[in-house]
């Protein structure tokens, strides 16, 4: 077996890497999408696509997968499995298949589709090239409607060049919040209906068409298509040594300049804020990690590191990758009341937890921030019955989101009960589509 340092040092002789931040979104093309020639020109080719038999063997002598490993990736759609592992699993399976998800069903959320709109041949070299990893013959591509047409033609290029080894297909992802869970992509591209389930058996061992299927954020492609080319040393040297490497957030709500930066993981939270041009007006509270993610104490939010590590204290997680930003002119309760509404409704419908305990709550919630606080400790009591029996992780995320405003904007409901809201904003602060938008 070759030593991963003459992977790296073989990748680097044919192309440059970074040498600061943005790697993912690269300054100097414009605004549009970069070209396969400019794409080329700049990092070089991608390592070797999927191959079987002696290649396929060859490309394990190189051990790639051991140099992902001591990357110490992991992704970066949400739940932050450590990339190596999964690929591990895919690949001790018989004819695999690789997903790359682009869904990205969070409202809020934007950085898979600037990655896509701006950096399309990166993710589709990191499809390529975990393909040839696990020994997949296929990769499909699950998109947002609104990058589709950039990747079919990034995709047409490649094809006219042919540059991979492998069938890439692409499909648009079903618009829906559910639909971005791993096995919701999967159950859309097999049937047509974005189901997500967390029943065994693992998508690694019995996927689409009951083949190992590996499901990975763009995001984390991309990680991993630098990896290949230019080794893990290379990667580590951005973020921290428990958490290394770089990750795009979206910066939303009551900033000067809404947008996604990439950033290296650990950075403070009131840096990135500052990415953003920095606050608008006086902060109440950050949501970290999404609408499945917690409300913190903009104070005490805007000094922790955004990692795993950092956010621990407040009880937050990276997740999605997302901060929005609540001034203190705006109701948290409100706000919260109208995107637990849009979660209820973004329900799959395929167990009661989900189904009914969600519209129940989402309708205690909206009372709450109408003033009616009788029925706090029915809602509580609620929050305990539906966590952790959805037939997915649903249900669990709408009740972390609720729990954690009833912490944090607990002199609120003191408030509302007194007949009187701190809130002035007539704009929602966070963003769902037109429907729940009043």
């Amino acid at each position: 077996m070759r030593a991963p340092g003459r992977v790296q040092d073989s990748s680097r002789s044919a192309s440059q890497p970074p040498g600061r931040l943005p790697r993912l979104l690269p300054a100097g093309f414009g605004a549009g999408p970069v070209s396969l020639a400019d794409h080329l020109a700049r990092y070089g080719p991608a390592q070797p696509g999927a191959m079987t038999g002696p290649d396929r063997m060859a490309l394990i002598e190189m051990a790639l997968i051991e140099e992902v490993e001591r990357s110490g990736l992991t992704g970066r759609g949400g739940a932050g499995f450590p990339t190596a592992r999964k690929l591990a699993m895919v690949a001790a399976g018989h004819d695999p298949v690789v997903v790359a998800n682009g869904t990205e069903g969070e409202p809020a959320s934007a950085k898979d589709k600037i990655l896509l709109a701006r950096s399309p041949h990166l993710v589709l070299d990191g499809a390529v090239l975990a393909a040839g990893l696990v020994g997949a013959r296929q990769a499909i591509i699950a998109v947002h409607h609104a990058v589709r047409e950039i990747i079919d033609e990034a995709v047409a290029e490649r094809r006219r060049a042919r540059l991979d080894p492998i069938r890439i297909r692409v499909v648009t992802a079903a618009d829906r919040f559910v639909a971005g869970e791993a096995s919701a992509v999967v159950h859309w591209i097999e049937r047509g209906i974005p189901t997500p389930t967390k029943a065994p058996p693992r998508l690694s061992e019995c996927g689409l068409g009951g083949r190992p299927t590996l499901v990975q954020n763009v995001e984390t492609l991309a990680h991993l298509a630098f990896i290949g080319r230019f080794g893990a040393s290379w990667f580590r040297s951005a973020g921290t040594a428990a958490e290394p490497g770089t990750m795009l957030v979206t910066i939303v709500g009551a900033v000067r300049q809404p947008c996604v930066h990439e950033i290296a993981i650990g950075t403070p939270v009131g840096e990135i804020l500052d990415m953003a041009g920095g606050a608008s007006a006086p902060l109440q509270a950050l949501l970290i990690g999404g609408y499945f993610g917690r409300w913190a104490d903009a104070a005490a939010a805007t000094a922790a590191p955004f990692s795993a590590a950092g956010l621990a204290p407040l009880g937050a997680s990276v997740g999605a990758g997302l901060i929005a930003a609540l001034p203190a002119s705006a109701c948290g309760l409100t706000e919260t009341a109208r995107v637990t509404r849009y979660l209820a409704d973004q329900s799959a419908g395929q167990c009661g937890p989900c189904l009914f305990g969600l519209d129940a709550v989402a309708g205690e919630i909206q009372r709450l921030a109408e003033g009616r606080t009788s029925g706090l400790a029915r809602l509580q009591r609620w929050l305990g019955q539906v966590n952790g029996r959805g037939g997915c992780s649903h249900p669990d995320g709408v009740v972390r989101l609720i729990g954690s405003a009833l912490t944090v904007f607990a002199d609120e409901l003191d408030q509302h009960a007194q007949g009187w809201c701190r809130g002035s904003a007539k704009t929602p602060i966070l963003p769902v589509p037109p429907r729940w938008q009043s």
